[in-house]
C-alpha cells in the first residue's frame, strides 16, 4: 500500500497541476476567442475522442493490464513484447482511419457536426491522434510496471507546453475567422504531442537499457491484446458516439427551443468550456487513483488475492467520497462568483448545484469503472457506461428544447446515478464486498452539506459587507475545511490512518 500511496500522491499532484494549468489555459483562450468559437472547438473535440476510442483507448488498458500482470510474474521480457505488439496494432488501425477522416472532413463537419467551420480543426486533429496514441501506450506501460515518475514528469511539462503553444499561436495570428482559430488551437495541441510522444519513447528506451528485460517468456498475440482492448475500445467508441451526438444535439435543441444559432453555440461554449471545467478542477485525484488502481488490481487478481483487492476497493471508495464531496460543496458556493470573474461571462456557474451533484456521481462512476477494468470485467463496465450515456442522450433529446440547459443538467445527474449505481453493483458482486453506505456515502455527504451551508452563509455575509471576492472565497475555504473535519469527527471518523477509514471504538 505504501508504493500505491506514493504513486497515487505523485499522480494526484501531477493531475491537480494539470487541472489548474488546463483551467487557466481554458480561461485565457475563452477570453481570446469568445464563447461562440469556444463552442465550435468543443464540437471538434468529440471527433478527436472518437479517433482515440477506435485506435488507442482499448489498447492502453490492455497494455497497462498485461504489463502489470507479466511484471508481477517476473517476466519483464514479455512486457516489452506487449508494447511492441500494441504499437503495431495501433498504427494498423490509426493510419487508414486518419486518412479517411482527412478525405471526408468536409461532410463530417457539415453533416455530422452541423457546422462547416469545424473542418480545419477536424483535419488537424488527425496527426494529434497519431502522436497521442504513441504517447499513451508508452505511458500506460510505465504505469503497468509501477514506474509513475517518467510519465508524471512528461505530463507536467506537456501541460505547460500546450498552454504556451496554443496561446502563442492565438496571440501571434489573431484576429482570424472562427474556423482558422479552431485550427490554430488544434495545431498547438499537435506541437505539444510531438514533445510528449518523443519524450516518453526516449525515456522508455532508456529504462530498458538500464534494466535489460531478457527474452520474452511467452508470445503475445494480437488476439490476446484485442481480447482486453476490444470491449474497452468498443465501449469508449460507443460512449464517444453518444457523447458526440449529445454535443451536437445541445445547440440544435436550443435552437429548436427558440434560440438563435449563435446564441445557442455561445451557451454551449459556456457550459462545456467554462462551467464544467470549473467543476472538474478537483478531479485530478480521480484520474491518478484510476491509473494506479487498474494495474494494482490486475496484479492482485493475477496472484489470486481477491480479499486484498476487496480491502483496496474499500479504501478507494472511502477516499474518493471524503475528498470529492467537500470539493463539490465548496465549488457550489464560490464557483459561480469566481467563475464569472475569471471568464468574464455572467452565465458561468448557472445550474451549478445539479452539475456539481452530477460531477460527484461521475467521480464514483469513474473509480468503479477503473475497478472493473482492474478486475478483468471490462464487459460489465462497458455495458454500464453505455446505459449511462444513453440516459444522458435521452434527456438532451427530449428535455433541452423544452427546458433549455436545465434539461441537460437533469440528464447529467440521472446518467451519473445510473452509471455509478450499475458499476457499484457489479464491483460488489465481483469483489465479494458489501456496500458500506454510511462510510462511503452518508457520512461524507452529510459533512459536505453542513460545510456548504456554513460556507454559503459566510460568503454572502462577506460579499454584502464589501469584502473582496478572493478574500471571501479564501475565508470560506478555511471555514469549510474546519467545519467538514469537525463534522466527520462528530460522526466517528478518525484520521490516524492514511486511508481515513478507521472508526472510533
Amino acid at each position: 500500500m505504501s508504493t500505491i500511496l506514493a504513486g497515487t500522491l505523485l499522480l494526484t499532484a501531477t493531475g491537480l497541476f494539470a487541472q489548474v494549468v488546463g483551467f487557466l489555459y481554458r480561461m485565457a483562450i475563452s477570453r481570446l476567442i469568445g464563447a461562440e468559437t469556444m463552442g465550435l472547438y468543443q464540437l471538434v473535440m468529440p471527433v478527436y475522442s472518437m479517433l482515440m476510442s477506435v485506435t488507442a483507448v482499448g489498447l492502453t488498458v490492455a497494455v497497462s493490464t498485461l504489463s502489470a500482470r507479466y511484471h508481477a510474474l517476473g517476466d519483464s521480457g514479455t512486457v516489452r513484447a506487449v508494447l511492441r505488439r500494441a504499437l503495431r496494432c495501433f498504427f494498423l488501425l490509426a493510419l487508414p482511419l486518419g486518412l479517411g477522416v482527412v478525405v471526408l472532413s468536409d461532410p463530417i463537419s457539415v453533416y455530422l457536426l452541423g457546422d462547416a467551420r469545424t473542418r480545419l480543426g477536424v483535419v488537424v486533429m488527425v496527426p494529434c491522434m497519431l502522436l497521442t496514441g504513441v504517447e499513451n501506450l508508452h505511458k500506460h506501460c510505465f504505469y503497468g510496471i509501477g514506474r509513475v515518475r517518467p510519465p508524471a514528469a512528461v505530463e507536467t511539462a506537456e501541460q505547460l507546453i500546450r498552454a504556451a503553444a496554443v496561446l502563442g499561436l492565438l496571440l501571434a495570428f489573431l484576429p482570424r475567422s472562427a474556423e482558422e482559430t479552431v485550427g490554430l488551437i488544434a495545431l498547438g495541441m499537435v506541437l505539444c504531442e510531438v514533445f510528449s510522444a518523443c519524450a516518453l519513447t526516449l525515456l522508455f528506451r532508456r529504462h530498458w537499457r538500464r534494466f535489460p528485460p531478457g527474452e520474452p517468456g511467452m508470445e503475445v498475440s494480437g488476439r490476446r491484446l484485442l481480447a482486453i482492448a476490444a470491449p474497452v475500445g468498443a465501449t469508449s467508441l460507443l460512449g464517444t458516439l453518444l457523447g458526440s451526438a449529445n454535443a451536437v444535439l445541445i445547440p440544435a435543441k436550443l435552437v429548436e427551443g427558440g434560440m438563435a444559432l449563435s446564441e445557442a453555440m455561445s451557451e454551449f461554449g459556456v457550459l462545456c468550456g467554462m462551467t464544467l471545467p470549473l467543476l472538474g478542477l478537483p478531479t485530478g485525484f480521480i484520474g491518478a487513483l484510476c491509473l494506479v488502481m487498474v494495474p494494482d488490481l490486475s496484479r492482485r487478481t493475477a496472484q489470486g488475492d481477491r480479499q486484498a483487492a476487496g480491502r483496496f476497493l474499500d479504501r478507494v471508495m472511502t477516499a474518493t467520497s471524503l475528498l470529492m464531496a467537500p470539493a463539490m460543496a465548496l465549488l457550489t458556493v464560490v464557483g459561480p462568483t469566481v467563475g464569472r470573474a475569471l471568464f468574464r461571462d455572467p452565465r458561468v456557474g448557472e445550474l451549478i448545484l445539479p452539475l456539481a451533484a452530477g460531477t460527484l456521481l461521475g467521480c464514483w462512476q469513474s473509480v468503479l469503472s477503473g475497478a472493473l477494468n482492474g478486475l478483468g470485467l471490462q464487459g460489465k463496465g462497458a455495458r454500464n457506461a453505455i446505459v449511462s450515456d444513453v440516459v444522458q442522450l435521452a434527456f438532451t433529446f427530449f428535455a433541452v428544447s423544452r427546458w433549455g440547459l436545465a434539461g441537460f443538467a437533469a440528464g447529467f445527474v440521472a446518467s451519473g446515478v445510473a452509471g455509478a449505481g450499475l458499476n457499484l453493483a457489479s464491483v460488489l458482486r465481483a469483489a465479494g464486498l458489501r456496500v458500506k453506505a454510511f462510510q462511503w456515502f452518508v457520512r461524507p455527504l452529510l459533512a459536505a452539506v453542513l460545510m456548504g451551508l456554513w460556507c454559503n452563509l459566510l460568503f454572502r455575509v462577506m460579499l454584502d459587507a464589501g469584502c473582496g471576492q478572493g478574500w471571501s472565497a479564501l475565508a470560506c475555504t478555511l471555514l469549510g475545511l474546519a467545519v467538514y473535519a469537525a463534522a466527520l469527527l462528530a460522526q466517528g471518523l478518525t484520521f490516524s490512518r492514511p486511508t481515513f477509514s478507521r472508526e472510533k471504538k
